[in-house]
Parts: structure tokens; sequence; C-alpha cells
């Protein structure tokens, strides 16, 4: 929600939910585990160029404050290309666990069996 003001305005993204907000910042060339939650929603917001992301079987490069959310059960993952950190204010609705994440490709050898 975007509130106009005299001196500009403001976004609001939670009011009185359950939330989680967390920075994820991606190294050059690193990637996140291709996965899904049950329990949540992510909102995120792309704060840095360079950013690569798979939604489902889309891949898009989403400019530096592009929004995309993601419902829960969607296919995801984050990518950094380029030679500079990327950062995504990730804002979670819903149950918030790390457990949550069920990987399904994952670079490091984290997937769940």
């Amino acid at each position: 929600m975007k509130v106009d003001k005299p001196w500009g305005r403001f976004e609001q993204y939670t009011h009185n939910l359950p939330s989680t907000v967390k920075v994820i910042t991606v190294a050059p060339g690193g990637t996140l585990s291709r996965q899904y939650h049950h329990m949540r929603d992510e909102l995120w917001v792309v704060l840095d160029p360079g950013a690569r992301v798979e939604l489902d079987e889309k891949v898009i490069t989403p400019d530096a404050s592009e929004k995309l959310y993601i419902p829960r059960g969607t296919v995801h993952r984050l990518s950094a290309v380029g030679d500079a950190d990327v950062r995504v204010l990730e804002i979670s609705f819903g149950e918030f666990d790390e457990d949550d994440i069920v990987r399904l490709e994952d670079v490091y050898g984290r997937v769940d069996p």
C-alpha cells in the first residue's frame, strides 16, 4: 500500500500481520536453492541490479526497486549475476520457519530427500 504525504510517500507492506523481514545478500555468482514453502508467502523487493529470479518455469531479471510476490507453493530461486552483491528485502507472510524450505535443487548439496 502506498500512502502519499505532503513530503512524499511511504510504502506499507504489513499492518498488524505476522511477518518476518530480512535482507538476503547473494555474492556474485551465488545462487539460492530452487525451493518452495508450504506455510508462507514472500514479497521480495530487489535492492540492487544483477538479480536473476526463477519463478516456476519463468526466468526474469528484475530491476532494482522491482517487487515480486511469491505465493506459497511457488518454486523459486534467486541468483546474483555480474560482479557485485545482490540484495533483496524479503518479507514473509505466515508461519516463518527455516524448516519450511523444500529444496528441489541446490548447488551446495542441500537437496531434500
